[in-house]
Formats: C-alpha cells, sequence, structure tokens
C-alpha cells in the first residue's frame, strides 16, 4: 500500500519525539511533516529539538524544517502531542482544515461526540466520527482520542473482566514515572529519596475516562453512556524514568474464582492485532506468576512497550480481586496509543 502521509504537532517535545521514533519506517506511514511553537518554527528539527531518546534522531527527520502548528501542512493526517491549553484550539483549527487529528492531548477526550478509543477496548466508539463531522461541519476532518497515560494500563486490564464477571467498584494506586511529566519533568531535588503523592488532574480522569471507554454507544449512536463503574484512585510521581505500575483492587459483579480472572485476562483478544496493524501485539494482556512481577525495568518494554502487564493476581481482603499491573507510558499510553488509533482506521476504512 501507498504511505499514508502524517504530521506531528508537537514534535519537538517528549511524546512528539516518542511519535518520530515509533512513526520511522512505519510500513503504513510517512512522516511528511512537523510543527511546533514559534520559537521552533522555521528551523531545522535538528537544531529545534533538544533529542532526549536513547537512539539517535533518525536522519530522515533531522533536515526537515520545523512548521508552524496551522493548516498548510502537506500531509493527511497529524498526531498531536501538543499541551493541553495549546491542543483544544489547534486540533479543532487542523480538523475543520480537513485533517484527521490523533490526540494524545486531553483537551477534547470528555466531548460527547469525539471517540477516547483504546482499539482492543471500544473500536465501536469510532462510529461517533460521523456524528462529530455532520455536527462540527468538518468534511473528512475528525478528532479522535486516546486516554490519559495511566488511564490505558487500568482499562485494558478491567475490559475483559467488565465482559465477563462485570465491574462494579475499583481502588487504584498508581507509582507513576517521571517520564509522563514530559521534560524535564518533576525537578530532580523533589523527585529523588521522594514519593509525591498528587499529580494535578490526574485522578480526576481516572475517575472519569474509564467509564467512557468501557461505556456503550447510545439508541441514537451519538454519545456514549458511561459505565457505572465506580473508580477511586489515588495517583503518585516515583522516580522511575518510564513505566506506570498500578495495583488495582475489583469489586466484581458475578464472582469467579482466582483461575477464571487469569483465564479472562489470558483469552483477552485484539481487535487490531486480528486486523494486522503494525503496533498491535499479541498477547496484549500478559500474564505473570512469579510474585515478584511485574517491575518496571524487567516489564515495561513488553511487547514493544505496547503490552500491558499483569502479576499478583489473588484474592482481596476487601473486594473480590486484586492485582499490578505495569504499562509502558510514552508508548502505550501516549504516541504508540494513537499510532495504534490511527492504524484502525485504516484498517476498517476511515483513513487512506
Amino acid at each position: 500500500m501507498k504511505r499514508i502521509r502524517v504530521g506531528i504537532l508537537g514534535a519537538t517535545g517528549a511524546v512528539g519525539q516518542r511519535f518520530i521514533a515509533l512513526l520511522t519506517d512505519h510500513p503504513w506511514f510517512e512522516i511528511t511533516a512537523l510543527a511546533a511553537s514559534e520559537r521552533s518554527a522555521g528551523l531545522p528539527y535538528r537544531e529545534a529539538c533538544t533529542w532526549r531518546l536513547t537512539a539517535d534522531c533518525p536522519p530522515a527527520v533531522a533536515e526537515m524544517i520545523v512548521q508552524p502548528c496551522q493548516p498548510g501542512l502537506d500531509c493527511e493526517i497529524v498526531f498531536s502531542a501538543l499541551p493541553g491549553e495549546m491542543a483544544r484550539e489547534v486540533e479543532e483549527e487542523m480538523a475543520a482544515a480537513g485533517y484527521g487529528v490523533l490526540s494524545n492531548a486531553s483537551a477534547h477526550r470528555m466531548d460527547p461526540d469525539v471517540p477516547l478509543l483504546i482499539p482492543e477496548v471500544n473500536p465501536d466508539h469510532l462510529r461517533l466520527v460521523p456524528i462529530q463531522q455532520r455536527r462540527r461541519g468538518w468534511g473528512k476532518g475528525f478528532i479522535v482520542t486516546d486516554p490519559n497515560c495511566s488511564t490505558v494500563g487500568l482499562t485494558l486490564a478491567l475490559k475483559p473482566l467488565h465482559d465477563a464477571f462485570g465491574v462494579r467498584r475499583v481502588i487504584v494506586t498508581t507509582m507513576q514515572a517521571l517520564s509522563g511529566a514530559g521534560y524535564p519533568g518533576v525537578p530532580s531535588l523533589d523527585s529523588l529519596d521522594n514519593v509525591i503523592p498528587y499529580i494535578r488532574g490526574e485522578e480526576e480522569k481516572m475517575i472519569q475516562e474509564p467509564r467512557k471507554l468501557l461505556g456503550t454507544l447510545a439508541a441514537d449512536g451519538e454519545s456514549v453512556l458511561p459505565a457505572e463503574i465506580a473508580i477511586s484512585p489515588a495517583c503518585n510521581r516515583v522516580s522511575t524514568r518510564d513505566g506506570h505500575m498500578e495495583t488495582v483492587s475489583v469489586e466484581l459483579v458475578h464472582k469467579p474464582s482466582i483461575a477464571e480472572v487469569i483465564e479472562a485476562f489470558r483469552h483477552f483478544e485484539s481487535l487490531p492485532y486480528k486486523l494486522g496493524c503494525p503496533s498491535a501485539v499479541e498477547p496484549t494482556l500478559i500474564v505473570r506468576e512469579e510474585p515478584d512481577r511485574p517491575q518496571t525495568v524487567r516489564d515495561r518494554d513488553a511487547g514493544r512497550g505496547m503490552a500491558v502487564t499483569i502479576g499478583r493476581v489473588r484474592p482481596c481482603e476487601v473486594f473480590d480481586i486484586k492485582f499490578v499491573l505495569l504499562s509502558h507510558n510514552t508508548i502505550r499510553g501516549a504516541a504508540g496509543g494513537a499510532i495504534l488509533n490511527a492504524e484502525l482506521m485504516v484498517a476498517q476504512g476511515m483513513i487512506g
């Protein structure tokens, strides 16, 4: 297939760099435009960006001229790594100009006509796209969002449990990596030898976003009815580089055995993997039996960073079951998730 031309908004930031790394040599997409703030516009990417990832900046983008975040980019779709304060206006402007916007930003996640998407969880929510286009008069432009980085791992783990047994209540405590705060993130003297028990806006997202993701389309198909799940999160910043760990306790409607819970995790199937999406992995949920796994350093790159690792599945003294999960926050929880959203739309004939 002819590769689809894509641009990256916020290309110089941490998530923007991750988009570049994951899209370089992608079989379906070709980077043809990079955009960032006014201070970066007009410069070659190698001058505008201080490259932070471990591998070198790909030569194919090093000499590309960074452009402003506005229509006129030579591409069909854009991946947005813009900060929240910029994203709402810029993403709407791009969609109105006919671009497909695959956003990692929070600005539009809870809009009633915008899909908040995890392809393995709620692919049917893409039926909101034509509703969105009709309501907003956007023609072929659209906005599709991926969730908060801590929401992604939790929701992927809850999906097979909700389908098989019904999820009623959840208590989740996160231990979130420094990279989730962007670069330079949390000052070293605040993060070293420390755990910070507050991340602004994070707990609110973890309450709202899984309910939308696990919800069902209304009868008229024009909005999502949130799942009736109560979620009590506590979000903490810890001094790891990448990888969000979460301890989860779940109350279920039906009462399975631990063996049945593990079987539900292990039999979870991935639609994007079946459709041949390049970023999809199987299994998406990896269950570890060792008593000390998952571990951040050892498991965050499982499935090229696109899998969620689950361990310590056991009875809960308060609810029904409890477990630990780990996901890579800048791959599965950010750039990789948005790319997989775009791949699903290609596979379903909505892009390209």
